[in-house]
């Protein structure tokens, strides 16, 4: 069985301004940390949705694209294509 890492960028839904960029090897659990306040960063503006995600078959890529994402040419990229 073949394993992915995922990159995936959070909308809140209480404030949709808000974004959060993260990194997983199980997206739907990561998600349900997200909305129950298990992760300090995303705590105070849940719930959150899925806005998008990218999977990657090598994890080492997946974290080469998580950092782009969360530079400011990743976040202007991001904002006009995802």
């Amino acid at each position: 069985m073949r394993r992915f890492t995922y990159v995936y960028i959070l909308q809140s839904e209480t404030d949709p301004r808000h974004f959060y960029t993260g990194r997983t090897d199980d997206l739907r659990q990561r998600l349900i940390h997200h909305n129950a306040g298990k992760v300090l960063h995303t705590a105070k503006r849940k719930p959150w949705r899925v806005k998008t995600y990218t999977a990657f078959s090598d994890p080492k890529r997946a974290v080469e694209f998580e950092h782009y994402l969360k530079s400011a040419s990743g976040r202007a990229f991001a904002k006009k294509h995802l």
